[in-house]
């Protein structure tokens, strides 16, 4: 218990139906590969790791520090771009992932920490306008500088051998699955993305973490006791860029693709957002809870609304209302319930029935 909690960072679920929770999708995240075969099973598997080290980095500004920005995917295209660029510059191999992986996290920093500098001196609203053109410049940049980013084509690379569909590791199947290069990005995204949310766990719950809740609680409060609010907030925003350039990094290596739409599309921002409402801000386990529920509804709603479409074909009404066409119209039903109902989120919640037990 003790290994559980100092790996956690003394930050426990403290909730029991929580805790079962988390573990389920840890180890379902782990047999996904054996337990649920199939492409999509295995796409989906791995969007759920990547959101939920974004959505973390996001909390980490938002639910944390109390900062709401809108230039957060900016930095996660900045690490697909990263890895896209140099893989098909440098060509297909482990020095072209790091040196992409380096220089966009660096310059991720540098951008994140101007844009602190000069903007995080304004409050609430008009940060966010602020960092929301920011984005959008950054996103007509990426359109237009085909030669360097592929314009919205995008760009198409390959990865070093090992990591390669076509390389297999043993001569037969293992539990009736191949194990392939496939599968091997898949681990590798896995352990990427649980180590660092344990640092990102880490990093809210050290005194650092504890200045930035309470500057988010009573930013006039921390800076009268003498915490210089301004450069916590700017290493709040540096910290939390770096970690979305990563998660960037961790997509352009599972998709071996990268354009506009992919990492730096306003909808990515909505989602991110709604995930982080969906788990609960102010927790990093919401973004484990958020992103797994979302992910699951936006997959493999319209599917279950297919099913019941045709299950219901007597009565024509019904069997109309629940065309998958409309699966868009139910996932924002679902939405509304849940912050009627989660006011705080999931975990929120889950945490709240806990300690009234």
């Amino acid at each position: 218990m003790n290994i559980f909690s100092r790996l956690l960072s003394q930050d426990l679920p403290r909730s029991r139906i929580l805790a079962i929770l988390l573990l389920a999708i840890l180890i379902g995240l782990v047999i996904t590969p054996f337990a649920f075969p199939g492409a999509k099973t295995l796409n989906v598997a791995a969007k759920i790791l990547i959101f939920i080290v974004l959505v973390a980095s996001y909390d980490l500004l938002i639910g944390y520090t109390g900062i709401v920005s809108f230039a957060h995917t900016m930095f996660f295209g900045i690490g697909a771009y990263g890895i896209a660029i140099a893989s098909n510059k440098w060509g297909a191999s482990w020095s072209s992932l790091a040196i992409g992986a380096a220089l966009a996290v660096v310059i991720s920093l540098l951008l994140s920490l101007l844009i602190g500098l000069l903007s995080l001196r304004v409050r609430a609203i008009f940060y966010a306008m602020i960092t929301l053109a920011i984005a959008s410049a950054f996103l007509t940049l990426a359109s237009q500088l085909s030669d360097f980013t592929g314009g919205e084509d995008g760009i198409t690379f390959k990865l070093p051998e090992l990591l390669a569909p076509s390389s297999q590791f043993f001569s037969g199947p293992i539990f009736g699955i191949t194990i392939d290069g496939k599968i091997l990005t898949y681990y590798l995204v896995l352990v990427a993305a649980l180590l660092l949310f344990l640092v990102m766990l880490r990093i809210v719950n050290s005194p650092f973490g504890r200045v930035l809740q309470a500057i988010r609680e009573n930013d006039f409060r921390a800076e009268a006791i003498g915490y210089k609010t301004v450069i916590y907030r700017t290493l709040s925003n540096v910290l939390a860029s770096g970690f979305a350039t990563l998660a960037g990094c961790l997509l352009a290596i599972w998709l071996r693709y990268n354009g506009p739409d992919t990492s730096l599309s306003f909808e990515i921002m909505l989602d991110v957002l709604l995930i982080v409402v969906i788990g609960g801000m102010g927790t990093l386990y919401g973004a484990v809870i958020g992103s797994v529920l979302f992910l699951l509804a936006q997959s493999y709603l319209q599917d279950l609304m297919k099913v019941a479409s045709e299950a219901t074909q007597s009565v024509p009404m019904l069997s109309a209302l629940l065309s998958p066409d409309r699966w868009l119209l139910w996932l924002g039903i679902l939405f509304v319930l849940s912050v009627y109902y989660f006011p705080s989120g999931v975990v929120g919640k889950l945490r709240a029935a806990a300690t009234r037990n």
